[in-house]
């Protein structure tokens, strides 16, 4: 019985294919690694989204307690406390979730001018 292929020819369609397997993981890499960064990008804007939203919560909260103090000094007085106090929390938790500002010694990265913005 004669066969088909030769040993070389299947050596050849192995090298093919394990280049292309190769190819495909290599492909696979990088679809994993995006969708990291797509993960993590989703993450960001849930959170933002949660900070919004409490900001809001935070002036429509606001307003409801100055609008109910009316000119009652004691009430006013209440709020004005609670107002600092909030801002030394947020300042610190800002402080806290800065990521410090780049050395001077790493120099900011080039980019060549856009080519449409063209002089009249």
């Amino acid at each position: 019985m004669a066969w088909l292929f030769s040993t070389r020819d299947l050596g050849a369609s192995q090298a093919r294919i394990e280049a292309a397997l190769a190819r495909i993981e290599a492909k696979l890499n990088g679809v994993t690694t995006h969708m990291a960064q797509l993960d993590s990008l989703t993450a960001e804007v849930t959170r933002n989204t949660s900070v919004v939203g409490s900001a809001l919560t935070l002036i429509q909260g606001l307003a409801a307690q100055i609008q109910a103090a009316g000119t009652d000094p004691a009430a006013l007085a209440t709020i004005v406390a609670s107002l600092k106090a909030n801002d030394d929390q947020l300042a610190a938790a800002i402080a806290a979730n800065t990521p410090a500002a780049p050395s001077s010694s790493t120099p900011p990265s080039s980019t060549p001018p856009s080519s449409s913005s063209t002089a009249a």
